[in-house]
């Protein structure tokens, strides 16, 4: 592709007229999810890429992150474009190589939005990138389709789930829902107990309260609330961006796992999605049938009994920028992913 212009992308609008309505699109490459790092101190890079006729064929977002041993910039979920176009693909490649060089970064490692596949693997190759040692966002999960209503879908559960939403509804299980960005007080507190049943690190409060205040100015998040008797039991932390429903983070007490009221949030959140023309609801990260020792093996389940169709995107590939020290990165990381059993 010849005469391509790229630019700092400075407005919201046209960037979501470009990324808010392509079919792969989620939250990773909102505007705001951008605007939620840059709140964070981080600098963020925005790019635009438009053809001689004036029309954007791709986009990309990254955050910079500094670590000990340097710096590198992350853009997950994208970037977006035609990757069967490989003259696009070389062309935005290399304005990411021009980028990451500008800001001082030892690589920069993107996880696009294609299915894994072995063309997909190898147009990779062919770009000079490399599969990291690392993830940068989730490879594998569980997409389901709000095409289907709710008597659909569940006709599509396992036997197991549609006997937990019976059993939430007959407990008299109440679903609230709120914008206000206050609600991670009360989130954060039930993450920290999350945490320490399922053993994994807790987001800090400041951390989940940005993110949340990012997507809450234009109406891209909601806070869904189980309760019995007044008593909160599960929350869920939903995005909504572009054709897709995000699944983004949840928190359920031991009270919560026990009246089942996990499943009534997420239907909650799909009908409301279907209310704004999204046609998709993503679980997130699963993991392997046969990962049984794995810690995240019992939510994968959970998210399967929904009757989910698996996706495994395009592993996190880095464009390496300053070879000695990426070497040095590439074997922390490495070790780091094993010690994590991630």
């Amino acid at each position: 592709m010849k005469n391509l212009t790229f630019i700092t992308a400075k407005s919201r609008k046209s960037w979501d007229e470009f990324v808010g309505k392509r079919a792969e699109a989620n939250f990773l490459q909102s505007w705001d999810f951008y605007e939620f790092h840059a709140a964070r101190g981080k600098k963020v890079v925005r790019r635009l890429v438009f053809d001689d006729k004036r029309r954007v064929v791709a986009a990309y977002a990254g955050v910079v992150e500094t670590a000990k041993r340097g710096r590198y910039m992350a853009v997950a979920g994208g970037p977006i474009l035609d990757y069967k176009d490989p003259d696009l693909l070389r062309a935005v490649v290399n304005d990411l190589r021009y980028e990451g060089e500008k800001l001082g970064c030892i690589f920069v490692r993107i996880r696009p939005q294609e299915p894994e596949t072995d063309d997909a693997l190898q147009k990779m190759a062919d770009m000079g990138l490399r599969k990291a040692p690392y993830y940068l966002s989730a490879e594998y999960v569980g997409i389901l389709d709000l095409h289907k209503n709710e008597e659909e879908i569940l006709a599509g559960a396992s036997q197991g789930l549609r006997r937990k939403v019976r059993k939430a509804q007959k407990n008299g299980i109440e679903i609230t829902k709120t914008t206000d960005p206050k609600i991670i007080d009360e989130f954060y507190k039930i993450q920290l107990e999350t945490a320490k049943r399922q053993k994994f690190v807790a987001f800090s409060k400041e951390y989940l309260k940005k993110q949340f205040e990012a997507f809450s100015k234009n109406g891209e998040v909601v806070m869904y609330i189980a309760k019995k008797d007044d008593e909160v039991l599960a929350e869920n932390f939903i995005v909504f961006y572009g054709p897709e429903a995000s699944y983004h983070y949840g928190v359920s007490s031991e009270l919560g796992t026990k009246y089942s009221a996990a499943p009534l949030l997420h239907l909650s959140a799909m009908e409301d999605a279907r209310k704004r023309g999204i046609y998709r609801y993503n679980f997130w990260g699963i993991v392997g049938l046969e990962e049984k020792e794995h810690r995240f093996y019992g939510v994968s389940e959970f998210k399967r009994s929904f009757g989910v169709t698996e996706l495994k995107y395009l592993p996190a590939h880095d464009l390496v920028l300053k070879k000695v020290p990426y070497l040095k990165d590439f074997a922390i990381e490495k070790i780091r992913r094993k010690v994590r059993h991630v």
